[in-house]
């Protein structure tokens, strides 16, 4: 049996809603957040996962608790998960911190490879911490269905590198709504990505406010 990865964006949170930075702050779902959580493991309950690894932050824990809660396996909580650090960006929308930081705000959307937000993480340095993560899981399982809950910067940083994107375009390539589900399965010729970024598992309603 081979690898495979199903790399799921947390649910909606109220930070999703109004586009604020929101990377280290610890905010739980909303109420449709938690739906779309309940929604994803409805429809991938039934799949032989042999591990559930998340981001110790509450919105991707209380996203990856349905699917635990239904299989009875323990989520695994990994520090590299983590979304990117926005340091004096948190919290603020992007109108507020081009005002207030826009030299580095102006080099952050060329390249946020290598530049961070003020007082935050490069796309380098999130890479380097998740890679960490994939390759226990490697080096752990042969084979299975292994959920990872993690964040939009974070997943489209590890696509990213899967797929051989620099580092800096991630922003610019890769799109990752809330609670969408991404496959890769990791073959012998390398990761061969089989879905990005779908939110299928989530009913009409949920599909038709948030545009899927």
């Amino acid at each position: 049996m081979s690898l495979k990865l199903y790399f799921l964006r947390h649910g909606e949170t109220a930070s999703s809603q109004t586009g604020t930075y929101c990377g280290r702050v610890d905010i739980d779902l909303t109420e449709a957040g938690y739906q779309m959580a309940e929604q994803f493991a409805q429809a991938y309950h039934d799949l032989h996962w042999a591990a559930i690894f998340a981001s110790p932050l509450r919105r991707t824990m209380a996203t990856a608790q349905p699917l635990s809660d239904r299989i009875g396996l323990k989520i695994q909580r990994r520090e590299g998960l983590k979304e990117i650090a926005y340091g004096k960006w948190e919290g603020k929308t992007p109108a507020e911190v081009n005002m207030e930081f826009h030299d580095d705000y102006v080099r952050w959307l060329a390249d946020p490879g290598w530049n961070a937000p003020t007082g935050g993480e490069k796309g380098i340095d999130i890479a380097r911490r998740s890679s960490e993560v994939l390759e226990e899981i490697e080096q752990t399982f042969d084979g299975g269905n292994i959920l990872v809950v993690s964040h939009k910067s974070t997943i489209r940083i590890i696509l990213g590198s899967l797929l051989g994107i620099d580092i800096g375009r991630y922003r610019d390539r890769i799109g990752m709504p809330v609670a969408s589900v991404s496959i890769v399965e990791m073959s012998e010729h390398g990761p061969l990505i089989h879905v990005m970024g779908d939110r299928a598992h989530l009913d009409k309603d949920l599909r038709e406010r948030f545009g899927t």
